[in-house]
């Protein structure tokens, strides 16, 4: 299938498959007429692609993660070990930024917030 009827069906730009295949998120092949043609499953890779990123993925983290699903015996069970993976380090996240906020709390008021110092008395 062509880019253009890719893109229509993957409810995305042209653009944006264009720079997947350059960060080798997907592959089409090249005709003799310079067109890329790409295989009829590259649709449902796409909506995969776009449901990862919802769920906080990179697409760094996609591609690494896309060639482990795609050779999973079990698909549902190496897509949940990804998804605890990624809790893991939401959660690691979440108390940096408390910790953060925190800090920034303790801050408030004193006159000078970006002066450690002033904390300590």
């Amino acid at each position: 299938m062509r880019i253009g009827e890719l893109a229509a069906r993957a409810g995305m730009t042209k653009d944006t498959i264009r720079f997947y295949e350059k960060i080798g998120l997907v592959t089409g092949e090249r005709l003799a007429n310079g067109y890329r043609d790409f295989p009829p499953e590259t649709v449902a890779w796409l909506q995969y692609v776009r449901t990862a990123q919802t769920l906080g993925f990179s697409l760094a983290e996609i591609a690494q993660h896309g060639e482990e699903l795609r050779d999973a015996e079990d698909t549902a069970e190496a897509l949940s070990s990804l998804f605890e993976e990624k809790i893991r380090i939401v959660d690691a996240r979440m108390a940096q930024l408390a910790a953060l906020r925190a800090e920034l709390e303790a801050r408030v008021g004193t006159g000078c917030p970006l002066r450690a110092a002033e904390l300590a008395g």
